[in-house]
């Protein structure tokens, strides 16, 4: 039965909730495939098991009918990893929110800089999955992402030394780390273990 059908969780080199299908190794979505049963259900106006399996046989036969072209994401799930990422953005969530009261409430001026952040990953989803982690945690919001350069820019509030600035650009790589240690893939995850690149703003812009 395991030779006949492998899931994407027993199959890293299957594309993510997918599953390889017979010995030329057909690859179906299971959302699809989720997809076709809920409206073969809907189209008998009837729910129950008989009409489910013959959905999921009805949905199966027309992708392996039917094949789309394969369109692999460069998305993984690794569970391990991603409980560190939960773990990490709430940590950092909470005690960015804090340094950020601590400055509104504060009489001191303080000093905003924009700084240019160059990531490791190049994949579009990665790119997009930093940039959103980024931005969830107070302190600093990006407000725009090269793509052909894989920069990220990030507006930041604590820019008085340039320790702050680096401060600022480690977070970003670490984010960066874990977040491709969640969802990336293992090019993308031997890629961030090497050093980061160094910042193509060394001191940061001032914001207006």
């Amino acid at each position: 039965m395991s030779r006949f059908l492998r899931f994407s969780f027993r199959d890293a080199d299957l594309p993510p909730m997918s599953c390889k299908v017979g010995k030329r190794g057909r690859v179906l979505d299971l959302p699809l495939i989720a997809w076709l049963t809920f409206i073969w259900v809907l189209l008998w106006s009837t729910f129950n098991l008989a009409n489910i399996i013959t959905g999921v046989i009805v949905a199966s036969a027309v992708c392996l009918a039917f094949p789309l072209p394969p369109v692999d994401l460069g998305l993984r799930l690794h569970p391990w990893g991603i409980i560190r990422l939960a773990g990490y953005l709430l940590y950092d969530m909470y005690t960015s929110g804090v340094r950020v009261t601590r400055q509104i409430f504060s009489s001191t001026p303080h000093r905003a800089a924009v700084i240019g952040v160059p990531l490791r990953c190049r994949g579009d989803l990665m790119l997009a999955a930093v940039a959103v982690a980024v931005s969830n945690v107070p302190g600093g919001s990006v407000i725009e992402v090269r793509r052909a350069t894989a920069t990220v820019f990030l507006h930041v509030l604590d820019a008085d030394r340039p320790e702050e600035l680096e401060a600022a650009r480690r977070q970003v790589w670490r984010l960066e780390e874990l977040t491709v240690r969640a969802f990336g893939t293992r090019d993308e995850i031997a890629r961030v273990a090497e050093p980061p690149p160094p910042p193509q703003l060394a001191a940061g812009r001032p914001a207006p």
